[in-house]
């Protein structure tokens, strides 16, 4: 999702790949809109690099209608999935999909972006909780989220001269379909999740105030200070013993 000003107009962009989302999700916003925003709808699935060369198309076509005007605010990178159960007992080609969903399509569309931003633009990159310690059953989600934490931290850094800042969200269980995607459908909901809405306007709030980090829960702060003193090895055995997740590709 990325906010943009052209000409002078604020205009979100919303961009997934199931259009009934993307409406329920543009109805939603347009109940709460009292500065009159526009909303613009973009289906697409803008996984690995040809995702990346279609957002950069759209944006080179967007410059030359608006020129100089056109100017990206925010980017929030939200895109990705998680899978469970042990990685040789997941689909291969599953794993593939998730690396192009959540590194190479956040990597392209933060590159794509970054030419048309200014002092005061920002970014939001959606890492995880996983992000700090290698998961057992989780192999390749922690990986990706760890590489999704490590490059946020690393562009806040590059881009803090150009006034263009980067915020690493990293939440742990929260209520939305990630479950029941990385289980395949055999769990409908994470355990324990926090509510959506209440993380986006925390993360929200955290990149208002220029922080690098948005951890909502005091539980998830402990988790990610303790990783620092836990055996990355020690860990990944761990959940992989006794974090057991439910998943079924039979079919």
């Amino acid at each position: 999702m990325q906010l943009t000003k052209t000409r002078n107009v604020e205009e979100i962009w919303l961009i997934a790949r199931r259009i009934e989302k993307l409406q329920e999700l543009e109805i939603e916003l347009k109940k709460d809109n009292p500065f009159n925003i526009n909303f613009k709808i973009i289906s697409q699935d803008i996984s690995g690099k040809q995702g990346y060369d279609f957002f950069l198309n759209i944006l080179e076509n967007e410059e030359c209608k608006n020129s100089s005007d056109f100017v990206i605010d925010t980017l929030i990178n939200n895109a990705g999935f998680g899978t469970y159960g042990p990685f040789e007992q997941t689909p291969i080609s599953r794993q593939l999909q998730m690396i192009d969903i959540n590194v190479i399509s956040l990597t392209g569309i933060c590159g794509a972006c970054i030419p048309y931003m200014k002092k005061g633009s920002r970014i939001l990159n959606v890492a995880s909780l996983a992000a700090y310690s290698p998961l057992g059953n989780f192999a390749v989600y922690a990986a990706t989220k760890s590489y999704v934490h490590s490059f946020s931290m690393a562009l806040a850094a590059e881009l803090k001269d150009k006034g263009i800042h980067v915020l690493s969200l990293c939440p742990g269980s929260v209520s939305t379909e990630f479950a029941k995607i990385a289980s395949n459908g055999v769990r409908q909901e994470v355990k324990g999740g926090v509510p959506a809405n209440k993380v986006v306007i925390h993360a929200l709030k955290k990149l208002d105030k220029k922080k690098y980090v948005a951890l909502m829960c005091f539980k998830w702060k402990i988790k990610a200070f303790l990783s620092r003193f836990v055996g990355r090895y020690f860990f990944a055995r761990y959940t992989y013993l006794y974090d057991k997740r439910p998943f079924d590709y039979s079919e």
